[in-house]
């Protein structure tokens, strides 16, 4: 197989895809399959919708017989990975204004994307249907390979909180409740404090970790709440796995979820999860568990069982882990390879 460009616009390790990419290009060094990776080199300071015309533009010019792998929505790709969902279905459930140009050329360039792709990989059944309903493209030509995690080596599956109790102060009797992602509306985190406000059970302390832009806002509603001295809005950590270690459940309340790297994450380091049937990543979890939207509070119930259940916690817990198993980088990485020689091999 020739060599292969990996493209995306970004080099941030914070979004879905970035953390993906470093991800297989990791696992990649570990073949001989050659590879590269193209980004954008378009100033920053110009509009974003200016940004992603010119970078276009810019990989037309160089591609000449470059294999283009491309987790962005480019207009010549060889393979693309939607990794990024439907942008057409995320303005429609989102409501975002069309007249943004941002918006019309992302659409634009989309609609390229996926009708000029030779086949295009998406990270769940949900996106392999949004993509079909929103464009009609041919099933046959979309294969679904789900994300890969791969925890650190020797990392340490049991639960302990004590590098976290002398920070946060924590009680050893206290179950610990964890939200991961950046982007807070979107991915729920005003109806994850409702939910918190609803239980039943206070004997729990929360995390909520990620880039956002309004943290004093989300701050407010804590105290909207009275879930002062319950909740703790962090924002971004470098030991997030610390977080996952400790944590007893892991809510992602998203309106919309290509796929959702951090419920993988979390079940991999054993904890109970919940999020939405609009996380594509909700297919590798049992029904009970997966909410029918954000404000499903039905979950409340769920979630005030299990803190006073600490043996069916831990079964769960245990399951999910298991289940977790299936789903590695180098899994990820091998299905990725089939499919690059099923229609790529020279």
């Amino acid at each position: 197989m020739k060599t292969i460009y990996f493209i995306r616009e970004k080099t941030s390790h914070h979004g879905g895809a970035e953390t993906y990419l470093f991800r297989l290009s990791d696992s990649l060094v570990k073949t001989d399959i050659e590879f590269k990776t193209i980004h954008s080199v378009i100033p920053s300071f110009l509009p974003s919708w200016l940004r992603l015309i010119l970078f276009n533009l810019h990989l037309i010019l160089i591609k000449r017989d470059k294999l283009y792998f491309s987790l962005e929505r480019i207009v010549c790709p060889d393979i693309y990975r939607a990794g990024d969902g439907v942008h057409k279905v995320f303005l429609e459930i989102e409501n975002k204004s069309k007249i943004n140009p941002l918006h019309k050329v992302l659409l634009f360039i989309e609609k390229k994307c996926f009708n000029n792709s030779k086949v295009i990989i998406a990270n769940s059944i949900m996106v392999k249907n949004d993509i079909i309903k929103a464009y009609d493209i041919d099933p046959n030509k979309i294969e679904i390979i789900y994300n890969g995690f791969k925890p650190k080596e020797n990392q340490s599956y049991e639960r302990s909180f004590s590098k976290l109790s002398k920070e946060f102060n924590i009680k050893p009797n206290q179950s610990i409740i964890l939200y991961v992602g950046s982007g807070y509306k979107r991915k729920g985190v005003f109806e994850l404090l409702q939910i918190l406000s609803k239980l039943n059970n206070k004997n729990f302390v929360a995390f909520v970790i990620g880039k956002e832009k309004r943290y004093k806002y989300y701050k407010k509603i804590v105290n909207f709440f009275s879930l002062e001295g319950k909740v703790n809005i962090i924002g971004i950590r470098k030991d997030v796995s610390d977080f996952y270690i400790a944590s007893d459940i892991f809510i992602l309340p998203s309106h919309y979820e290509p796929f959702g790297n951090v419920v993988l994450e979390a079940m991999c380091y054993g904890n109970v999860v919940f999020t939405t049937n609009q996380t594509g990543a909700s297919e590798l979890l049992d029904k009970d568990f997966v909410m029918s939207d954000s404000k499903d509070f039905s979950v409340v119930k769920k979630i005030d069982n299990l803190l006073i259940n600490p043996t069916i916690m831990r079964e769960i817990k245990q399951r999910n882990l298991k289940i977790s198993k299936n789903y590695s980088i180098e899994i990820n990485r091998d299905k990725t390879l089939k499919v690059l020689n099923q229609y790529f091999n020279d």
